[in-house]
């Protein structure tokens, strides 16, 4: 039964999962007071890096973005590498201490720092991030 829905969906045109968000947005936003127009914050492009992908990977194609002027989508690659490398194992009763890991902090950095347009400070945060990221075999 499951698959006639779904093949009936598929003949139809219709999309099977999540919807994508439009309209997308190439600034980056809602990271700060500073940058933040509205209390619903628009979609972010999606990074061109494949479904669980690495924190490093994440972190490169943040790199790439913002070398180029897409500030958006360096923005969703950081967050998505900031997610990847807050996911960890602790031991019962720590889970509400939060993580001293240092390339965190130099991506929570970045993200201030793409807040503040500043692009050099946050492509020197995200090169520690990686470097970080790096020596822990991440």
């Amino acid at each position: 039964m499951r698959l006639l829905v779904l093949s009936t969906a598929l003949l139809a045109g219709l999309s099977v999962g999540a919807p994508a968000a439009e309209p997308t947005s190439s600034d980056a936003s809602n990271i700060a007071p500073q940058n933040t127009k509205s209390t619903i914050a628009p979609a972010l492009p999606n990074p061109d890096v494949a479904p669980g992908t690495t924190a490093s990977d994440a972190l490169h194609a943040a790199e790439g973005a913002l070398a180029t002027g897409q500030l958006g989508q360096a923005q969703q690659s950081l967050e998505m590498a900031e997610t990847r490398m807050l996911d960890r194992s602790v031991p019962l009763g720590q889970t509400n201490n939060p993580s001293d890991n240092p390339a965190i902090r130099d991506i929570s950095g970045a993200l201030q720092a793409l807040a503040a347009n500043d692009r050099p400070g946050c492509m020197r945060l995200i090169e520690a991030a990686l470097e970080s990221a790096r020596t822990q075999g991440l």
